[in-house]
């Protein structure tokens, strides 16, 4: 392959220019190339004034009423103002930041057209730093009578003479780019070939639909989209792949232990349970390694699956390890899995930091030596220190607050590849499951235990909080309890923790008997877990918290839910709280306080929270809200921050390169049939460039 022009050669560039497009990190035509525009503005059409609305971008032609300032201004202002109508409206266009010889262009009574984007001031349009369009870019095709692009700023060069340089780029070294995917991936991708996108993102074609290209939703852009999702998907199939090769001890259930764990269940499985755990042990029979993830909603009985396979496990005589992320969780899972198998010689073990470090070695101990059929623990269980005789199963609980090197440390705990569960309450919208978990099966519980009261969700004002209170003297008088939560303040854990205090404070005074507790980032392990206990056995009934309030803690007797400013959480992490309450036989409430300001906006933002108790609807308007860059599990999954790609706005993208991926992977893996070298070349494009941009 020859090496790219350098930009420097390009008509209108030169040496001097070259260096401002190497500050930008563009030194070769074909990074100018994948240099794309940041938008879009449609100047096939002169606009009259009175057509103008806040917020769009139009080219205006009309004559000029008055000029004001321009010139400086010792210690006031220095602005420009020129005022214009068409007959149709007046329009003012100003600029702040200047050269003085820019006032010299505007004369009374003279016709003058300007495009830029407008903005109301008490009514009237305005445009601040508008383009000005002579005759001789009038009738220029590149900046005038089509959709022009708008580039991000190169520091030294004016955003004219960018669209020139870009122009002359692409209508003669565009066409040069080779396409990277054959024709048939191209076409079941509804794709155009690079070459023809990359001529019509910068310099959209004649009939070009203008809001299409703002949304990056075109065919030409949709390619772009394309190569993003195949590489991300391809890393996923060659990672899932892998994982199928290799070896693992195969657990076959038999009737006799599927016998025993049926006397042992509590309560009768839920379809969507036996679906699952048929799942589960279809996968452990096999002579490699389960790959499995277990989504749930809050409630759902992802715990008693778990330990379905963790006994499998010991039938066979292997190890399982449970991993949670804090300590009271990893004990609830300890006293759970430890009531279930009573009366049978299965040894569950506990290792967690709470523990003394006289206990810590003894766990260690019955781990190492094969003692421990079940280790639960935190992510202690990864430490260097902690060796397993026989690990078989690793299951994950609430996987999205650990990241793939932790979950990947579990697996070397293992002489061979253990098999893999790893579980979520955090329900996970079918597109980001496929991005983040490609490598993974799903299963999912999409069912509720019998019996299971429905959580009563109202958004509240100020107003409203005495009859919130008034709920809440009622339930702690019928055994109940309840959580306070309030946000954590980013910028200043100091406030967050004063608003607690004062909280708690307001709270005794108004329930001086009920034995209110304070949870805070600042306390210790050991004063949170205390607190913690005091409030799951009862001594304290009201429990006051700046930080969210731990997933998977199961207090049955908890029925009052009340979400402090409400409107600074994500619907996903109001969920979750919501599950916290609702876990016994009666009737349970959540409230969520919003006000100020805010408060119209949040009630109508939070209405899918009152409206729903489907964590999988509410996760899709979240991801729909915030985008994914916010959702649990997005920073520690280990994927590539994504440019061209939206996961909502392209979700049926997503399913097609995992497809693709998936399609291509299975018959030529290592990209060497005829055809494929071209994908092979762009991976590793990829791969050396980041997650940055190329098609």
């Amino acid at each position: 392959m020859t090496a790219p022009l350098p930009i420097q050669f390009v008509k209108g560039v030169g040496p001097r220019l070259a260096g401002k497009f190497a500050a930008r990190g563009i030194r070769t035509v074909q990074d100018a190339l994948y240099f794309f525009p940041k938008g879009y503005e449609d100047r096939r059409r002169i606009v009259p004034i009175r057509e103008l609305s806040g917020g769009m971008t139009a080219p205006v032609k009309a004559k000029i009423l008055s000029v004001h300032g321009g010139g400086r201004r010792f210690g006031g202002p220095r602005f420009l103002e020129v005022v214009l109508s068409d007959g149709t409206g007046r329009l003012a266009a100003k600029w702040f930041r200047f050269h003085p010889s820019l006032a010299e262009r505007f004369h009374e009574g003279e016709t003058v057209t300007l495009c830029g984007p407008v903005r109301l001031f008490r009514f009237f349009p305005e445009m601040h730093h508008p383009e000005i369009l002579g005759k001789e870019e009038e009738a220029d095709p590149v900046h005038s009578g089509r959709v022009v692009p708008v580039y991000p700023d190169v520091v030294g060069i004016p955003p004219r003479l960018l669209r020139k340089i870009q122009w002359e780029v692409v209508r003669n070294h565009a066409h040069r780019e080779a396409e990277f995917f054959p024709p048939w991936i191209l076409s079941k991708a509804g794709v155009p070939q690079l070459s023809e996108s990359l001529a019509a993102i910068h310099f959209p074609p004649d009939g070009a639909d203008a809001a299409m290209f703002r949304e990056f939703s075109t065919p030409a852009q949709r390619r772009l989209v394309f190569g993003e999702l195949f590489s991300l998907q391809w890393a996923l199939a060659r990672r899932r792949a892998g994982t199928a090769r290799e070896p693992a001890v195969p657990l076959p259930w038999d009737r006799e232990i599927v016998g025993e764990i049926k006397r042992r269940l509590p309560f009768d499985l839920t379809g969507a349970q036996r679906r699952v755990v048929n799942e589960i042990l279809s996968d452990l029979r096999r002579s490699h390694p389960m790959q499995r993830l277990l989504q749930g909603d809050v409630g759902s009985g992802k715990t008693i699956v778990a330990w379905i396979a963790a006994m499998v496990a010991w039938r066979h005589g292997a190890q399982s390890a449970i991993m949670a992320p804090t300590e009271i969780l990893a004990e609830q899972h300890y006293h759970r899995f430890t009531a279930l198998t009573e009366g049978l010689p299965v040894k569950v073990a506990l290792l967690s930091a709470a523990l003394s470090p006289r206990e810590r070695d003894a766990a260690r101990r019955t781990i190492r030596d094969g003692l421990a059929d079940i280790a639960v623990g935190t992510h202690a269980l990864i430490q260097e220190s902690v060796e397993f005789r026989r690990l078989s199963l690793a299951i994950i609980d609430e996987q999205h607050r650990f990241g793939v090197l932790q979950r990947a440390a579990l697996r070397k705990k293992a002489s061979v590849a253990p098999h893999l569960l790893v579980m979520t309450a955090t329900p996970i919208p079918r597109t980001l499951a496929i991005a983040l978990y490609g490598d993974l099966d799903v299963s999912v519980i999409d069912e509720m235990p019998k019996g299971r009261i429905p959580v009563r969700t109202r958004i509240v004002g100020e107003d409203g909080r005495g009859r919130v209170f008034d709920r809440v003297r009622e339930e702690i008088a019928r055994g109940g309890r309840a959580y306070i939560v309030l946000p954590l303040v980013e910028e200043s854990e100091k406030i967050a923790l004063r608003d607690a205090t004062r909280t708690a404070e307001r709270v005794r005074e108004a329930f001086p008997d009920a034995g209110v507790g304070l949870l805070h980032g600042r306390m210790k392990a050991e004063a949170k877990e205390s607190v913690m206990r005091g409030f799951m056995s009862g001594a304290l009934r009201i429990l006051v918290s700046t930080t969210v309030v731990e997933v998977g803690v199961d207090v049955p007797e908890a029925t009052v839910m009340i979400v402090e400013h409400a409107e600074r959480f994500g619907l996903s992490q109001l969920h979750q709280l919501r599950g916290r309450v609702g876990r016994g036989s009666r009737a349970s409430h959540c409230f969520l306080m919003v006000g100020g300001n805010e408060g119209e906006d949040a009630t109508a933002r939070l209405a899918v929270m009152e409206n729903s108790t489907d964590g999988f609807r509410i996760a899709e308007e979240d991801l729909r809200i915030r985008g994914p860059g916010d959702f649990a599990g997005v920073r520690q999954s280990g994927i590539p921050d994504l440019v061209f790609a939206d996961l909502v706005r392209d979700a049926g993208m997503l399913r097609t390169a995992k497809e693709l991926a998936e399609e291509v992977h299975a018959m030529d893996p290592g990209l060497s049939a005829p055809g494929h070298e071209g994908i092979r070349r762009f991976l590793d494009r990829k791969s050396s460039a980041g997650s940055g941009g190329e098609g």
